[in-house]
């Protein structure tokens, strides 16, 4: 039996119970998973999750599903790296980068909501998996929906970069690309899922697959040793990530495991889809959508669903939202990948360019210690670095060829 003691509404506070349901029927508000505290306290220690197995189901006492996990053994507990060399370039003190493009199946940090969402769509008893994706959770239903035995159904943007469209097809998903952005395919997914009885990760899934996210938050905490950062940045999209990295930290602090927590919280958007850093900057609690227009396109979301909640989390942190060019994502990303050998997709160059831009603003303190998240394998957005790279130098197979060019190189530092 798990921990959960039900769903209730983010705004009116309602309560409902464990179904496949995601917005209150009084107010429309979005459903939140609540679990029981005083009994996970009495059993979920730094001993016990240490003994566990180094995934993130180590954590499965404050994740939503009431047996044992089905889907994603291999997700999980991915690097935080102590990044020296970057700390240095930025002039800051302690630099981590939680590195969630390796280890996980799909690279990227959709793996920890899939392996979550798609338990709990084998305990309520679905056959058909779905979901509307920028591309890194349509591989991750596709693939471990495949492993798991589920037909799947996953729906993007039709101008997705191609990459992201053939790691999705590869695994054989029924792929459904949409003339529209991503907010006019979540709609029509929205339409599909009050029709078909398939669970849609996030949507009528959404309450307990949004707390697959908790689980970075989780080991960041535990790797820095059961500290809390001073600061932490996350890149938005819908938001989800960013609110639930916050309530993981706040659960450990409520059961016992994190002794003291003031971290502050900050968002990290492309100027091209910013809808969360604007509210933030303007001072006000309306989430403005926008037509996205960015290089991130895992990020582009102009109507964010978590919009809302994610900028009172950076303003109850007293963090910032910040925006950043496609110009400056790029540079992020050759930024990341020269100094500590990470390559990210477009959304770490958004929040490696944010976190530059923070510390030049002195809103991160260049001797605080500083978590920045990075959620997707560049492997996956290589278009958006064309003719942006080093230049390649063709030679002939021979000696003299080779010491021509590199006499060129060594003139031209």
């Amino acid at each position: 039996m798990g921990y959960v003691s039900g769903l209730k509404c983010r705004e009116c506070g309602r309560e409902y119970p464990v179904d496949p349901i995601y917005v209150c029927e009084f107010c429309f508000g979005p459903l939140e998973v609540v679990y029981d505290y005083k009994r996970i306290k009495r059993v979920l220690t730094r001993k016990n999750i240490e003994k566990r197995e180094k995934n993130l189901w180590r954590y499965k006492e404050l994740l939503p599903i009431n047996g044992e996990p089905q889907v994603g053994l291999q997700s999980g507990f991915t690097p935080l790296v102590k990044a020296d060399n970057l700390a240095r370039e930025l002039g800051v003190r302690e630099l981590y980068i939680k590195d969630d493009t390796v280890v996980h199946p799909t690279l990227s940090f959709k793996d920890r909501v899939v392996a979550v969402a798609l338990t709990k769509a084998k305990e309520f008893g679905f056959d058909t998996v779905a979901c509307a994706s920028t591309g890194n959770l349509a591989h991750s239903v596709s693939a471990h929906g495949a492993k798991a035995g589920f037909k799947r159904f996953v729906f993007i943007p039709a101008t997705l970069e191609q990459s992201k469209i053939v790691a999705s097809l590869v695994y054989e998903p029924n792929l459904v690309a949409v003339d529209g952005n991503y907010d006019e395919v979540n709609r029509l997914c929205s339409e599909i899922a009050n029709k078909y009885k398939w669970a849609f990760v996030n949507i009528n899934i959404r309450p307990f697959y949004a707390e697959g996210s908790k689980t970075q938050g989780f080991e960041i905490i535990e790797q820095l040793g059961w500290e809390a950062p001073d600061n932490v940045v996350v890149p938005c999209a819908s938001g989800s990530l960013l609110t639930k990295v916050w309530k993981a930290f706040k659960e450990f602090k409520e059961i016992g495991i994190l002794k003291e927590l003031g971290t502050k919280v900050f968002a990290a958007q492309a100027t091209g889809c910013s809808p969360i850093a604007a509210a933030i900057k303007q001072g006000t609690d309306v989430i403005r959508p926008v037509k996205p227009n960015t290089v991130a396109k895992s990020l582009a979301i102009g109507n964010p669903a978590d919009g809302f909640y994610a900028s009172q989390v950076v303003k109850a942190t007293n963090g910032y939202g910040e925006d950043v060019s496609d110009e400056e994502i790029i540079d992020g990303i050759k930024l990341l990948a020269r100094t500590e050998g990470i390559f990210s997709e477009t959304a770490g160059g958004v929040t490696i360019a944010t976190t530059k831009k923070l510390i030049e603003q002195g809103r991160i303190g260049r001797n605080e210690t500083t978590v920045v998240c990075i959620t997707g394998n560049g492997l996956k957005t290589q278009e958006a670095l064309t003719g942006h790279t080093a230049e390649v130098h063709y030679i002939k197979p021979n000696l003299g060829a080779f010491e021509e060019t590199l006499n060129k190189i060594q003139s031209a530092r």
